[in-house]
């Protein structure tokens, strides 16, 4: 009998030291997920990483065009007259998707769960937009005797191939998780082009002088006309955002990441990127 109650009791506390040491494993504490939230993480150091995205650029080109159309009708008389360079031609807002592809580097400085840092951050690839308007008008009021219908034309176009942003971070480490947000200067490589063009139609009656244009009688035909092209411009801006660092394996980590920047430009142009990246921390 006493034989048999020394052996539960050896029994029993193999069980308990058994059932002690795999509780520690964290599939068992609440699964992977909890594991990496509950391990401790040291940010703090300099990384470099690489990154892929998709994003969308909005451009909105309404009066692109008004100060190359006003030195276009300097002293004249229909710009005194009637404001022609300051007319709201209609461009609208177009809109253009892209991939992009970049990298990211930077330094991190903790105190407990705060981490400070500053980052550079990369990508290429290929944002921007064109448009086009014209507007038309006619005048009863003449000028020294003429009557005018005029026409403004204007075409303007923006390609962004390279952005670069320099962000301050501030995040709050989880864990393996480090959620963060950045804000910073932006800049950018772009193409610009800008073209306007001024139909006059004038005649000494107000009927002749909207009927169709004919070089051999009147209505008289007049047509001014510029163009400009700028390639490899730098373009400045801001940058702001959030994200998400993920450890993976001793320095090894993923970054997910949403990115807005704005560049205030004679095209006002705004870009929204997703992406994902993966980092080495030294």
């Amino acid at each position: 009998m006493r034989s048999l109650v020394v052996a539960v009791s050896v029994f029993g506390m193999v069980s308990a030291a058994q059932a002690a040491d795999l509780s520690d494993l964290p599939i068992l504490r609440g699964g992977l997920t909890e594991g990496l939230a509950n391990s401790r993480v040291n940010w703090d150091g300099y990384y470099v990483g690489g990154q892929a995205g998709y994003g969308a650029s909005d451009e909105k080109f309404s009066g692109s065009n008004q100060t190359m159309t006003a030195a276009l009708l300097a002293n004249t008389a229909i710009e005194s007259a009637y404001g022609v360079s300051q007319w709201p031609l209609p461009f609208g807002k177009t809109t253009g998707k892209t991939s992009a592809f970049g990298a990211f580097a930077g330094y991190n400085s903790q105190w407990d769960d705060v981490v400070l840092g500053v980052e550079m951050s990369y990508m290429h690839g290929s944002f921007g937009g064109t448009a086009s308007a014209s507007m038309s008008r006619s005048f009863s009021t003449p000028i020294s005797g003429f009557y005018h219908a005029v026409t403004s034309n204007a075409a303007s176009s923006i390609s962004i191939s390279d952005v670069a942003t320099i962000r301050g971070r501030a995040g709050y480490a989880m864990g393996s998780f480090l959620p963060y947000a950045f804000f910073g200067l932006a800049l950018g490589k772009a193409d610009t082009t800008r073209s306007v063009s001024v139909d006059d139609n004038y005649a000494a009656t107000y009927a002749v002088a909207v009927s169709s244009c004919n070089s051999a009688t009147p209505p008289f035909c007049a047509t001014l006309s510029a163009a400009e092209g700028q390639h490899n411009r730098l373009i400045y801006g801001y940058s702001a955002g959030l994200g998400v660092d993920v450890n993976l394996y001793a320095g090894l980590f993923a970054r997910f990441e949403y990115e807005y920047v704005r560049f205030a430009t004679t095209v006002d142009t705004n870009i929204n990127t997703v992406r994902a990246g993966l980092g080495y921390k030294f």
